[in-house]
C-alpha cells in the first residue's frame, strides 16, 4: 500500500495481481515507454536528416533521467500531461530537447506506449493460462477414471469422472488461450499517423528528403516492436480495446464457472472437494470451525467485476465521434490496467487453487453410492427396450418408482429395492442384468478416453 494511508489505494496495487503486471502498469513504466517513443522518433528524424548528431545524442542521454515529480509539476500548470512529459524532457536534454516530439500527436506517443505494454501484458497472461492449463491436465489426466456423481440443475444425474469434470474447465482454457494467442496476430500499435491520422505533419517536415512519411512510421515502429495500423484516426481504433477486453473477461469467466464448481462441492451436503487450506487460516472471525472456500469466491467475485469492463471499451469505440473525442480518454487510465490486473489475480489464483485441489474420494464414493441408482435409469430404459419393451412405458414406470424412492428415509437404497422388486421391469431385465447395470461405474461412455484426448492436445499446446 502506498502513501500514508489517508487517501484510496486501489487494492489492484497493493492486494491482488502480480508486481510485474502493477509495474508494467505503473506511471513510471508510462513515462519510460513515453521516452522510448521520442527517442524512436528521433533517431529515425536523425536518419532523414532533420536531427542532428548532437541532438540526438542529447536526447539518448537523458532518455531514463525522468522527474515524474517535475512532469506533475507542469502538468498543474498546463492541464495538459504529454506536454508536461515533453517540457519536462526538454529541461533535461538542453540541446535536443527543441526536436521532442517533431510532427507528432499526443496520441501518436500515448497509444503506441499503450500498446507497447498491452503486448507485453497479453504476453504475461498467455504465459498465465498456459501455467494454468499445465495443472488442470494434470489434474483432469490423474482422475480420468475416477467415476463420480454428475449433477444437472444442482439434482443427481448421471455419473462422470473428477477428469472429465475438470476437463470441461481446461477446454474452455484452451479456447481462451487460443484466443489470447490470436490477438497477438491482429495485434498493432497506431504508429506515426499525426493529428488525425492521416500523416499530413510527417509528409510536410519530411519534405525534400530521402524518407516518406509511410517510411517514417515503419522505421519507429520497428524500433518500438510493433506493427503500424493501415487506418487510424487520431487515435487507433478502441476496437483493439473491446477485443482485448473481451478475451480476458473471457478468462475470467471461465475460471468463475470453475471457482463456483468447486464451492459447490466443497459444501458439506456435497463434500467431494475443497481448496487448500492453511494450517494457520482463519475461516470466520465468529465461527472458529468455518472453512471457508475464500479463494474461489474470490476468483468469483473479480471475474464479476472483470466482465463489466468491456462494456466500457465498446462505448468508447462507439462514441469516439469523427477523428476523435476524449469520451474515451478518462476511463481507459483505470479499465486496461484493472482489465489486465484482475485476469492475473484471477490466474495466479486459480493455478493455486487447482494445484492444491483437495479430493474427498471417500466422499465422492458414497456419493455415487447413495444416488448412483436413480442414475441407472436411463441405461436401464435402453436394456429393457432391447429387450422388447416399449421405451415411453418403461420411462414411465422408472418415473413412478423414483419418485417413491424419494420419499424414503435413504432414497438410495429403496431405489434398489424398489427396482428389484418390480414384475414389469423383470420381464425385460433379469436379476442378474439389474446387479450389473445398478454399477453406474460402468455407466461413463468415452469419458475417460476424451479426457486423455484433451490433455494429449494440451501437451501439444504448451510444447
Amino acid at each position: 500500500m502506498q502513501g500514508d494511508y489517508s487517501s484510496y489505494n486501489s487494492p489492484l496495487g497493493y492486494r491482488y495481481a502480480s508486481p510485474e503486471m502493477r509495474e508494467l502498469f505503473s506511471e513510471a513504466t508510462k513515462y519510460k515507454l513515453w521516452r522510448r517513443v521520442w527517442v524512436a522518433l528521433a533517431k529515425t528524424q536523425h536518419e532523414a536528416g532533420l536531427i542532428t548528431d548532437e541532438e540526438l545524442a542529447d536526447l539518448e542521454a537523458n532518455q531514463d533521467t525522468i522527474d515524474i515529480k517535475r512532469i506533475l509539476e507542469i502538468e498543474a500548470d498546463t492541464k495538459h500531461d504529454v506536454v508536461a512529459a515533453i517540457r519536462e524532457f526538454a529541461e533535461k536534454a538542453k540541446v535536443g530537447g527543441g526536436k521532442i516530439h517533431l510532427g507528432a500527436t499526443s496520441m501518436d506517443v500515448n497509444d503506441n506506449a499503450d500498446a507497447m505494454r498491452v503486448k507485453q501484458a497479453l504476453e504475461l497472461i498467455e504465459e498465465r493460462v498456459k501455467a494454468l492449463l499445465k495443472v488442470v491436465a494434470a489434474q483432469a489426466g490423474k482422475y480420468a477414471e475416477t467415476p463420480c456423481l454428475g449433477y444437472t440443475h444442482l439434482q443427481p444425474a448421471e455419473p462422470t469422472t473428477i477428469g472429465y469434470r475438470l476437463a470441461f474447465y481446461g477446454d474452455d482454457l484452451l479456447s481462451d488461450l487460443q484466443r489470447i494467442q490470436g490477438l497477438h496476430y491482429r495485434f498493432v500499435g497506431k504508429g506515426m499517423k499525426g493529428a488525425i491520422g492521416t500523416r499530413a505533419s510527417y509528409t510536410a517536415i519530411l519534405e525534400g528528403t530521402d524518407m516518406s512519411a509511410a517510411d517514417l512510421d515503419e522505421k519507429v515502429m520497428a524500433q518500438l516492436h510493433l506493427r503500424p495500423a493501415l487506418i487510424s484516426t487520431q487515435v487507433l481504433s478502441r476496437k483493439q480495446d473491446y477485443d482485448i477486453l473481451s478475451a480476458l473477461a473471457g478468462i475470467g469467466g471461465s475460471l468463475a464457472k470453475m471457482a463456483a464448481d468447486v464451492r459447490l462441492l466443497q459444501s458439506p451436503g456435497f463434500g467431494e472437494w475443497s481448496e487448500p487450506f492453511a494450517k494457520n487460516q482463519v475461516g470466520s472471525s465468529a465461527m472458529p470451525f468455518k472453512k471457508n472456500p475464500i479463494t474461489a469466491e474470490k476468483i468469483c467475485s473479480l471475474a464479476r467485476q472483470l466482465a463489466q469492463l468491456p462494456s466500457v471499451a465498446l462505448e468508447n469505440a462507439a462514441h469516439s465521434y469523427l477523428e476523435r473525442t476524449l469520451d474515451d480518454s478518462a476511463n481507459r487510465r483505470m479499465i486496461t490496467p484493472e482489465a489486465f490486473l484482475l485476469a492475473d489475480e484471477i490466474l495466479l489464483s486459480a493455478t493455486k487453487l487447482v494445484e492444491g485441489l483437495v479430493v474427498n474420494e471417500k466422499r465422492v464414493a458414497d456419493n455415487l453410492a447413495q444416488f448412483g441408482p436413480f442414475a441407472a435409469t436411463e441405461v436401464l430404459i435402453i436394456e429393457a427396450v432391447k429387450q422388447g419393451a416399449d421405451r415411453q412405458e418403461m420411462h414411465e414406470l422408472l418415473r413412478t418408482i423414483a419418485l417413491e424412492a424419494w420419499q424414503q428415509p435413504e432414497p438410495g437404497k429403496a431405489m434398489v429395492e424398489l427396482l428389484k422388486d418390480n414384475s414389469d421391469l423383470g420381464k425385460h431385465v433379469s436379476s442378474k442384468r439389474l446387479d450389473e447395470l445398478l454399477d453406474v461405474r460402468a455407466h461413463l461412455g468415452d469419458a475417460p478416453n476424451r479426457v486423455k484426448q484433451l490433455v494429449n492436445l494440451i501437451d501439444e499446446e504448451l510444447a
